[in-house]
C-alpha cells in the first residue's frame, strides 16, 4: 500500500527540483510490463518534455497539484488545441486517445500528475517524437 499525500508529493517535488530534467517519476506499478502503467510525475517550470505520441495506447493525465498547459497538435505540426489542467478553476485532468501528438507546458513550481497509460512500457521510437523548427 502506498499512501499519495503530501509528504510524498512533497518529496517528489524536491527531487524533480534537484533533477537536471526538472521531474521525476514515482513508478506505483510494480513492473515496467504491466497491462497499466501507474505513475506520479512531480514536474517543476522548464522542464522540456517533446511532443510526442503513443501510437497503441490512451494516456490519461489528473493533475494532483500545481497548474500545466496540455498542447495538443495535428499530424502536420499545427497547435490545434491547449488544455490548463488547474485543480482550482475545477479543471482536473484530460484524456489523450491513442495516437495524439502532445506535450505540457509546467506553468507552477510544485506541480503534480498522476498519469495512467496501457502497458507494457515502450520507449518512445523516433516516429512518436514531433519536432518543430
Amino acid at each position: 500500500m502506498k499512501l499519495i499525500d503530501d509528504t510524498l508529493l512533497n518529496s517528489l517535488t524536491q527531487q524533480a527540483k534537484e533533477n537536471q530534467r526538472l521531474r521525476i517519476n514515482h513508478n506505483l506499478h510494480l513492473s515496467l510490463d504491466e497491462n497499466v502503467q501507474r505513475l506520479l510525475n512531480a514536474m517543476e517550470p522548464g522542464t522540456v518534455l517533446p511532443i510526442h505520441r503513443h501510437r497503441n495506447t490512451a494516456e490519461t493525465y489528473i493533475i494532483l497539484r500545481g497548474k500545466l498547459d496540455v498542447h495538443v497538435y495535428s499530424d502536420d505540426k499545427q497547435l490545434i488545441e491547449t488544455h490548463r489542467l488547474d485543480p482550482l478553476e475545477g479543471k482536473f485532468g484530460i484524456h489523450m486517445p491513442a495516437g495524439s501528438w502532445h506535450n505540457v507546458e509546467v506553468l507552477e513550481s510544485g506541480t503534480s500528475i498522476f498519469e495512467v497509460k496501457e502497458g507494457p512500457y515502450a520507449p518512445f521510437d523516433e516516429d512518436d517524437i514531433m519536432e518543430i523548427s
